[in-house]
């Protein structure tokens, strides 16, 4: 199938250095001592521990269940025995540490019981829950979770399948199309099937001739809808907005994704391993990883999830005498790692060892003389130059306003500046402070929201206590009048404007019905003169007009009061 491409604006031409590691087939690595495997694979989501130390794992066994939408399962690569679940530094710029489940292999390689999932047969959600616990992610470098980026299964029209490979050095999707194609378009069909695509279209940067050989092979047996295009080798060919406007023309903008277009994306490394889960059952333990730079025998590996990158390292043979430093990922968007302890993880696709040699130190930063290079090399077409200014100035507003979230940090304009100006870094500063201030700000927000609703609930339960009262109020009052107590003066407040009043009167006259209807005690076999002296103080009483009778009454001989 012939297609037209179109291109995509800037990129550029480095050094692709393929050759030193394409050359050699994929080797599996030998079982480390041990495995470091972290439960976090991404920085999006974290999986729930699900073994303790001392427990005995099989290969492909859960030990970790996915949490949240983004979440997806975490498995043993080897069988062996949990010996620690502990804090680990994982493969990051920043050197943190997160959860990790550390596994003593036996040396044994038992797996656990894997099941066939027959996708045709079962319902669709039930297809993405396999995918989901069998801990299936994007391998291209993100790491996003596949049965999230299927969707809904309607609206897609075009399914790309990502083999361009543009970054210089890293060759293992290269490998992988050579030797499996057949079941990358087997696990490719599986994913047009369950995202409901019309066409398949494979995109090969022109390049790899050999991969691109063996997937028209493949491809020839397959019924009609897939065609496998090279695409010019460009840097950043293999992103994925390039990949698609080069393929279909469609521009996505920034804050979009592909499928609100009709077109979805997948590594062919993806593909391959939702074969294996598919038509095996089985989990994803392991990974291909090139072993390439400074070293005596680049090639490719596959390795299982969780080993020491230095016993990796160890088998290409690096030069230890000037390497340096050693990158994870490639030299345009890869980062050095903080120490060669840190385990392999899901998006380890290349390790590149480093040297003066083969990557000189970046001479000093110069002022920007605005050339206009970086904008002419950006995909994204953005005017980096300003961005620069904006971002160095802390002008984040403007920054944002020149579109620097669109930014998608691939180093083509860092590449080109004669000013040696590390623009990605002022980027990546700018995006860091902008987030920073949108967290505070919702932190702001929620404590002024919660302030609110607190204010508006006390008011709520004042008037909620108001009216009980009142109608406390107003319930004594009927008693009292019923069962014939004290009437509540003409002149006394509604109970609905004050009815904690209310309330005391009406207590007040519960108390002198009770004191007036209580009989006088001890007052059998008293004395004649005990009984004269009381009968005196009640006189007096009366006189002063203290004596009431029962029902509430004056006493018959009270004499009036003064007006």
């Amino acid at each position: 199938m012939t297609m037209r491409l179109s291109g995509f604006h800037g990129g550029i031409e480095p050094d692709a250095h393929k050759h030193e590691s394409s050359g050699a087939p994929i080797v599996p690595a030998p079982l480390p001592a041990r495995l470091v495997v972290p439960l976090r694979q991404s920085a999006r989501a974290v999986a729930e521990c699900l073994v303790a130390p001392g427990q005995q794992v099989l290969k492909g066994e859960r030990i970790g269940a996915p949490e949240g939408v983004l979440g997806t399962a975490v498995h043993a690569p080897t069988s062996g025995t949990v010996i620690e679940v502990a804090e680990y530094p994982m493969p990051h710029p920043s050197g943190l540490s997160t959860l990790s489940v550390v596994i003593e292999p036996d040396g044994e390689e038992r797996w656990t019981a894997l099941h066939p999932f027959d996708w045709r047969a079962r319902p669709r959600n039930e297809a993405l829950a396999h995918l989901r616990d069998c801990g299936i992610v994007g391998l291209g470098g993100a790491t996003f979770p596949s049965h999230v980026k299927l969707g809904t299964g309607t609206g897609i029209e075009v399914l790309i399948l990502n083999g361009a490979e543009c970054e210089p050095w890293i060759t293992c999707d290269d490998r992988l199309m050579r030797e499996r194609a057949a079941d990358i378009l087997a696990g490719a069909q599986i994913l047009r099937e369950l995202i409901g695509a019309g066409r398949l279209v494979v995109g090969i940067e022109d390049n790899k001739p050999e991969a691109i050989e063996a997937m028209h092979a493949a491809a020839a047996g397959l019924d009609g809808g897939v065609a496998v295009v090279p695409v010019p080798a460009r840097y950043p060919a293999g992103g994925e907005k390039q990949l698609i406007r080069t393929l279909t023309g469609i521009e996505i903008p920034y804050g979009r994704l592909g499928g609100e277009f009709g077109v979805q994306c997948f590594n062919v490394a993806t593909a391959h391993a939702v074969y294996r889960a598919m038509a095996f059952g089985e989990p994803m333990v392991s990974r291909v990883v090139t072993l390439t730079g400074n070293v005596d025998r680049p090639g490719n590996v596959e390795a299982l999830i969780g080993t020491p990158i230095e016993d990796l390292l160890a088998l290409a043979g690096p030069r230890r005498a000037d390497t340096d430093r050693v990158l994870m990922g490639g030299p345009m968007m890869g980062f050095a790692l903080p120490s060669l302890t840190v385990p392999v993880l899901k998006a380890t696709n290349c390790l590149i060892a480093a040297s003066p040699r083969l990557f000189p130190p970046a001479p000093p930063e110069q002022a920007c003389i605005r050339c206009g290079a970086c904008a002419r090399a950006c995909p994204a077409e953005l005017q980096p130059f300003e961005l620069y200014w904006f971002a160095r100035s802390k002008n984040f507003g403007k920054a944002q306003e020149y579109h620097l979230f669109d930014c998608i940090e691939c180093g083509c304009c860092a590449y080109v500046c004669p000013a040696h100006i590390p623009l990605v870094d002022y980027y990546r500063f700018a995006k860091s402070e902008i987030w920073a201030r949108e967290r505070d700000k919702s932190a702001a927000d929620q404590a002024r929201e919660r302030f609110e609703f607190r204010n508006w609930r006390q008011e709520r339960e004042k008037e909620e206590k108001a009216a009980k009262l009142a109608a406390k109020a107003a319930e004594t009052r009927a008693r009292l009048a019923a069962e014939g107590g004290e009437a509540v003066a003409a002149d006394a407040p509604p109970a609905a404007e004050d009815p904690k009043k209310a309330l005391i009167a009406a207590a007040l006259a519960r108390a002198k019905a009770q004191q007036a209807a209580a009989a006088p005690k001890n007052t059998e076999g008293l004395s004649a003169g005990t009984q004269a002296e009381i009968d005196e103080i009640e006189r007096r009483r009366r006189a002063l007009g203290l004596a009431e009778t029962a029902d509430g009454t004056a006493a018959p001989d009270t004499p009036a009061r003064d007006a």
